[in-house]
């Protein structure tokens, strides 16, 4: 995670989202030049959050979401819209072919308590903000996916 390469330079780290941006842009500009709408469709998964902030739900007495049992309730994130949302959002508006987005990041923004640090052997793995319980999280996103790909 020390060094980005982009565009023949490489780089001593890199702002997370201006990488994203960059990957994000380099990827439309391939599908507006290289897929054919009418014989491919295309899907991208939105954004998968972590849950390392507890202040963005309101809970002052946690590190993160360790230990976090129940979800969210409600359909809108106390936190706010996820900063790479915004960039992929920013980038979706210009990309000329149809993309179906499997807008996955309020739902789970929502479900703080998915991840393996919270049922960890023992209660006590470690914090892992960026994967996900099965079933739970993963499941609700392969069920969007299915419905895309049958109502398209």
């Amino acid at each position: 995670w020390d060094f980005v390469r982009y565009k023949g330079r490489t780089y001593k780290d890199m702002d997370r989202m201006v990488a994203y941006e960059r990957a994000l842009r380099t990827w439309a500009t391939w599908v507006d030049f290289n897929v054919d709408s009418r014989k491919t469709q295309v899907f991208l998964q939105g954004v998968s959050p972590d849950h390392m902030n507890p202040r963005e739900w309101g809970d002052a007495n946690s590190e993160n979401c360790k230990g976090q049992t129940q979800p969210l309730l409600g359909t809108q994130y106390p936190g706010g819209t996820h900063p790479a949302q915004l960039v992929l959002e920013r980038v979706m508006r210009k990309v000329s072919k149809s993309v179906h987005l499997l807008d996955i990041t309020t739902l789970s923004q929502l479900r703080k308590d998915g991840h393996p640090s919270a049922y960890g052997y023992g209660g006590s793995r470690g914090t892992d903000c960026t994967h996900w319980c099965l079933p739970g999280v993963p499941d609700t996103w392969n069920q969007l996916l299915f419905v895309a790909l049958f109502q398209s």
